[in-house]
């Protein structure tokens, strides 16, 4: 019946300052970072351990969560702690240069890779759902997919509308952790969002953080208000409470046609993350404990309803694509034909990022320090001072991003870009620039960390859409490098059965065995990607590995 959500009342902080509670800085940051994780500003749902995305947790259960940290408390420089899907289950003497930490989440025998099976084994306690990075301990809040959005959107505006959303409406759906940042990433862009949700805490939580501008009830209020700003050309997003499944079927009654239509739903899931329309929430979650069966059959009916008034969007000229929550999958498994009529982002937009190994590269100051925040960000600056758009998105993030949890700061960069950042910040920590380490590691949404057929690997150019063999070697070579922590998923955000993805953090701790790992580590892991690309025949990947040097042997 979907996850068991906790009795016990608990509110967890993320640890600040520059005393260590652990045997090194390595092990401090993974017991930062996961308390950084369920910290209330961050999390979704923290009493229940639920980071984002659905049920995406940090740990299986309070007591799991107490023996991570005690673990993590007592590991010594040369010992590795295992974690299995939120569970500490070993320790081992390895060597200094190993991962202090090696997760896996959520992984099954292929065969019963079900979300069925998923659920019964979760309420025998033998499991939980990873997401991506809330069981891998470097969810940085809604800022951490807000820059992929804002790329998303960019490049969208760039292929279609001469470069800006200026004057241009997109109509889109989900706030939560991840969809938060959406409106956001809308009205950087100088677009004008309708951002439909049917939890109306979502909506609140969007607006204290400054990341959404207003909200109503009423979709006659919606649009005007829309309309308006768009044909003044005025930036603005506008929470509209509201089903998607009801409200995108009536404004295409309606004959109002938007720009652009995306969705960043929970929709992966049918029972814990979509919630079915004709309903208010209230009426769904007592629906979902009390029948979830039904429950399941309503979502796969609201989700084919959804989709369908997306085709009809784009019938009549609006730019639409799936924004990776598996939505068109899981209309499609409800009984839509044409559910796949439009793309993924990932190959409609992202894609030859990835052939560069560009991606999402993100850091956190351990210290709590807003300040230690600030001067990586003048480093960013400084190290690529002819990147406009670089640029562009720290100065806009400095002004429109609320912390949540540790300071945290994400952009993409790609291979060879992503090195010098990491030894850059590791001279500040050795300098004292900064007052503590910083930690830097990426989304899992990466170009060589991920087999994804419904998001990152849909529709690539070879065929190899669903080869899972990327993202192990990913992790495996991660582990090599000397990652400080180095995790294994199944599901993502798209469910159970549908992905493998790889994650990867490392300490920049200011020592010169710190300059080593991170050499390594911010080499390799943005190389494979570029590797990855070039053995499916991307021209621009295998362009790249030519000229920085990145050794595929079939090109050599």
């Amino acid at each position: 019946m979907g996850i068991t959500k906790e009795t016990k009342a608990r509110e967890v902080r993320a640890p600040r300052g520059t005393a260590l509670h652990c045997k090194g800085w390595l092990q401090e940051a993974a017991w930062r970072m996961i308390q950084h994780n369920l910290d209330p500003e961050v999390a979704g749902d923290p009493a229940n351990l639920i980071v984002y995305g659905g049920t995406g947790k940090a740990a299986r259960s309070w007591e799991d969560f107490d023996l991570i940290l005690s673990s993590l408390e007592r590991l010594g420089d040369d010992e590795t702690l295992l974690v299995q899907s939120g569970r500490a289950v070993g320790v081992f003497t390895t060597h200094p240069d190993a991962p202090r930490v090696l997760i896996a989440n959520s992984l099954l025998v292929p065969d019963w890779a079900s979300w069925e099976k998923f659920r019964e084994l979760e309420r025998l306690g033998l499991t939980m759902y990873g997401q991506m990075t809330a069981g891998s301990w470097i969810y940085i809040g809604t800022q951490g997919i807000l820059q992929g959005t804002y790329e998303t959107l960019a490049e969208c505006s760039r292929r279609h509308f001469g470069g800006t959303l200026k004057g241009r409406l997109v109509l889109t759906a989900g706030l939560g952790e991840m969809g938060g940042a959406q409106p956001l990433a809308i009205s950087m862009n100088e677009g004008v969002g309708i951002v439909v949700e049917i939890n109306p805490e979502k909506i609140e939580r969007r607006l204290r953080l400054n990341q959404l501008d207003t909200k109503t009830e009423s979709l006659d209020e919606a649009l005007q208000l829309a309309l308006s700003a768009k044909e003044n050309g005025k930036a603005l997003s506008i929470g509209l409470l509201g089903n998607a499944a009801d409200v995108h079927p009536e404004i295409l009654r309606r004959g109002i046609v938007p720009d652009v239509v995306t969705d960043q739903t929970s929709a992966h899931d049918e029972l814990d993350g979509y919630v079915p329309f004709g309903m208010s929430y209230q009426e769904a979650l007592k629906l979902r404990e009390e029948e979830p069966d039904r429950y399941m059959k309503r979502s796969f009916e609201s989700m084919v309803q959804h989709v369908e008034a997306m085709n009809g969007f784009l019938d009549r000229g609006s730019i639409v694509f799936d924004y990776g929550n598996n939505l068109r999958g899981q209309a499609q498994a409800g009984g839509l034909k044409d559910a796949f009529r439009f793309p993924g982002f990932v190959p409609a937009y992202i894609r030859p990022m990835f052939c560069e190994g560009k991606g999402p590269f993100r850091w956190v100051a351990l210290s709590g320090d807003p300040n230690d925040l600030y001067r990586t960000d003048t480093t960013i600056l400084d190290l690529f001072p002819n990147d406009e758009p670089l640029h562009r998105w720290i100065r806009q993030a400095q002004e429109k991003v609320t912390f949540q949890g540790l300071p945290s700061r994400i952009c993409w960069l790609g291979y060879g870009e992503r090195v010098k950042a990491g030894l850059a910040f590791n001279e500040l920590v050795r300098s004292k620039e900064v007052s503590a380490p910083i930690v830097i590691g990426r989304d899992h949404l990466d170009s060589g960390s991920v087999a994804s057929p419904y998001r990152e690997t849909e529709g690539m150019k070879d065929g190899s859409d669903a080869i899972a063999d990327w993202p192990i070697l990913n992790a495996l070579l991660n582990a090599v490098c000397g990652a400080t922590w180095v995790s294994v998923h199944h599901g993502g955000g798209v469910g159970i059965g549908k992905s493998i993805h790889a994650g990867m953090v490392i300490v920049a701790d200011g020592t010169t065995e710190a300059d080593r790992r991170l050499e390594r580590v911010l080499t390799c892991d943005p190389g494979i990607g570029v590797a990855r690309h070039a053995d499916a025949g991307y021209d621009t990947a295998v362009r790249v590995a030519k000229e920085r040097g990145v050794r595929v042997p079939r090109l050599m």
